[in-house]
């Protein structure tokens, strides 16, 4: 799972004797890498009208951040106005300039800068989320009251001025939600009532408050018991959060929006922002190819363990906690054992973990998805999640010496990369030992793949947010509602970031294909894995034009000639 903030208009971790000869030459031949890391491979551009592309990127993040007053957000109509031409003059800057002779990866850099601009254009013209999707408004709140208390003095008028700025923004969000979805106003109700079950990115509490009025009431408990002074502004902003879930669920029937965007749309953003030369046809065959094959071989993994014993959850968060720097360890010794790619000896030791343990069965809750995958063994969603998943790879892209590219974290690249290394470790042997986990890659692999036809049929209005869920539950084992909601919201209100997972695993197996092709008996995994991770979170298709050659994707899409 990865979790992203999005900002602007759009937004919300001894060798054996055979191996230890080309252990030394690998040693030798990666010495840079192993002190800087993979992002030493990428070199920083030396074309000097680079720059002008790179001050053209920033002035793209300053444009595209709202002005702020007192808190709140401008998303006033003359602000929407003051962004398309900001836009229009962006992409006419970028249009013009002259790259035949620049060298391919800074091609790639300014090609990444158009679908930077793209991203903007859908916001502006599709998504507009200040205007209808009221989760848009509480998500500018929502973190508010995890702030620690009593809360000292460097933090205090910080806390102050956003506790100030909850009434405000709310009331702005009533003015400025002008098409609200009704659909999207229930996702919004939800989170401000009740807890997703997920709880990603909260503070750890067991049990967790009932969404964010609870995250504001026990804010308030906690005030009232050792911060005094921070009372009114807490109460002030409880009151207007209760007040616009109040205004909220008065106002829903009347909210006629439809929360999808529609094939044609999901198509365009597909393909000029993510970069992907399919069509919708071809992304849904992709989805059920993938699908099929997971229940395949889940189905003959089962029938190959029937003998064996179930996997037995953890019961308390201390045994949870050493099975996982257990799977840490031996991710981290079979990587470097097998070569499969290079970590660096000065990233973190250890990463967190998506799902920390809560003992819901203590007051009647029930575990989610990822806490019964994790909690029977942690490998699959520390691989994904941490290392080398999301976390490492996340380290890694903020030490990519390219500035641009450390302004761009593509879904498709970073969940693919993600899925893709599950079944990669999984193949390599790390799992020889594990059948009855090898049964949980191939059930995540399963709910990786359902979500494609599951998104597809919500961004035509095929299926409702409740009709998706019961698809995946469904489809899923151990699924349930809480995962499945937490999930699909996000794929209702961001269209084609569902099929990221399963068309980013394919787009990396091409890769692999085309590179081993190229090197013949001189690919070697590992290296690939270093140079591909040195490439930086960007478009997959653009990272196969760097490192292969191959612009064949890029003159399909329109984006070179």
């Amino acid at each position: 799972m990865l979790r992203l903030n999005r900002r602007g208009p759009g937004a919300p971790s001894a060798l054996p004797p055979r191996r230890a000869v080309a252990r030394r030459r690998l040693a030798t031949s990666c010495a840079a890498l192993l002190l800087a890391g993979p992002g030493a491979r990428a070199q920083a551009p030396s074309n000097a009208s680079f720059d002008q592309l790179v001050r053209l990127a920033e002035e793209l993040r300053t444009v595209r951040e709202p002005k702020v007053t007192d808190g709140v957000p401008d998303y006033s109509p003359a602000a929407v106005a003051r962004w398309q031409q900001g836009l229009a003059s962006l992409k006419a800057r970028h249009a013009a300039f002259d790259t035949k002779g620049w060298p391919v990866a800074d091609r790639v850099d300014h090609v990444l800068v158009g679908t930077m601009l793209d991203a903007f254009d859908f916001d502006l013209r599709v998504s507009k989320p200040w205007q209808r999707d009221p989760g848009h408004w509480v998500d500018l709140i929502a973190r508010t009251p995890y702030v620690a208390t009593p809360v000292g003095a460097a933090d205090r008028a910080r806390v102050v001025a956003e506790l100030k700025a909850v009434p405000r923004i709310l009331a702005e969000a009533r003015t400025r939600l002008t098409r609200p979805s009704g659909e999207l106003a229930g996702i919004a109700l939800f989170h401000l009532e009740q807890s997703d079950g997920v709880n990603q990115g909260e503070p750890r509490r067991d049990p967790p408050p009932a969404g964010v009025i609870g995250w504001y009431q026990e804010l308030l408990a906690r005030a009232k018991a050792g911060d005094q002074a921070l009372v009114p502004d807490v109460q002030a902003a409880l009151t207007a959060v209760t007040a616009f879930r109040d205004w909220l669920r008065s106002a829903q029937p009347l909210m006629r929006e439809p929360a999808f965007v529609g094939l044609e749309h999901y198509i365009w953003f597909v393909r000029h922002v993510r970069l992907v030369n399919l069509t919708t046809d071809q992304v849904r065959m992709i989805g059920e190819r993938e699908l099929e094959r997971a229940r395949t071989l889940l189905a003959i993994e089962r029938n190959r363990n029937l003998n064996l014993p179930e996997l037995v959850p953890v019961t308390n968060a201390q045994e949870h906690e050493r099975r996982t720097r257990e799977a840490e360890t031996l991710i981290r010794a079979f990587t470097a054992r097998e070569q499969l790619l290079t970590i660096p000896a000065d990233i973190p030791a250890t990463y967190e973990t998506d799902a920390f343990f809560i003992n819901r069965e203590a007051w009647g809750g029930h575990r989610h998805f990822w806490e019964e995958i994790t909690y029977r063994d942690p490998l699959n969603n520390h691989i994904h999640a941490s290392i080398p998943g999301h976390r490492f790879d996340g380290t890694l892209q903020r030490r990519n010496p390219r500035p641009i590219r450390r302004m761009v974290s593509d879904g498709t690249r970073a969940e693919g990369w993600g899925f893709y290394i599950e079944e990669m470790y999984l193949q390599a042997g790390l799992l020889n030992d594990r059948p009855r986990t090898r049964e949980l890659f191939y059930i995540a692999q399963l709910k990786r793949a359902a979500r494609v036809h599951a998104e597809q049929l919500m961004q035509t209005g095929a299926f409702t947010l409740k009709d998706a869920i019961a698809y995946l539950v469904g489809e899923v084992p151990l699924m349930e509602e809480n995962l499945a909601r937490y999930d699909l919201a996000i794929y209702l209100r961001r269209p084609a970031y569902g099929m990221n997972y399963t068309i980013g695993k394919t787009q990396m197996e091409r890769l692999v294909a085309d590179r081993s092709r190229q090197l013949g008996s001189a690919f070697r995994l590992g290296a690939f894995h270093d140079e591909f991770l040195s490439k930086g979170m960007i478009p997959i298709s653009l990272i196969r034009w760097e490192m292969t050659g191959l612009d064949d994707e890029m003159k399909a899409l329109g984006v070179i000639k």
